[in-house]
């Protein structure tokens, strides 16, 4: 199964169902007050990279690079961007799509001198949650609009940024 990731505009049909069955997931687990989602909108903006994993063409997996887009979550952020919309069909889970989907993410922070990446996701993600802790991701305590969010849990990780 050769997985393809690259940066796509998140303005697209294939990419838009993805973010309507991530949606879905979380309002599922969450109160809808508690699911800090972002649309094809916010997606759209500067400082933001949407990677998509393709398997056969196939768009199977999404996720987010925000760096200097979202100054609730990340005001103190110096050289911190923030891991977003990350999600793999269904079709394709347990197969190693969100762990090459959190590398590519990775390498294009690292690439773009960002030093820590962050992320947020519910307490009820234990798969989520184990991919990150394995992944080299420690626990933090919450941060910009997720402070208060009893369902969210937040994580961080330094990335070696290359010397130029």
């Amino acid at each position: 199964m050769p997985i393809e990731i690259r940066p796509e505009p998140a303005r697209q049909p294939e990419v838009e169902e993805l973010l309507r069955l991530s949606d879905e997931f979380a309002f599922a687990l969450y109160p809808a007050e508690s699911c800090h989602l972002l649309d094809v909108s916010e997606l759209e903006r500067p400082g933001v990279t949407v990677f998509v994993a393709r398997v056969d063409g196939r768009a199977l997996g999404i996720a987010a690079l925000v760096a200097g887009a979202r100054p609730d979550a990340l005001a103190d952020a110096g050289a911190r961007a923030e891991l977003k919309r990350m999600f793999v069909h269904e079709d394709a889970r347990g197969q190693g799509l969100a762990r090459s989907l959190l590398g590519a993410v990775e390498a294009a922070a690292a690439d773009a001198e960002i030093a820590e990446l962050r992320l947020e996701t519910g307490p009820l993600q234990h798969a989520a949650i184990a991919l990150y802790e394995r992944s080299g991701y420690a626990r933090i305590p919450n941060f910009g609009a997720y402070v208060d969010d009893p369902w969210s849990v937040c994580y961080a990780k330094s990335l070696a940024v290359p010397t130029r």
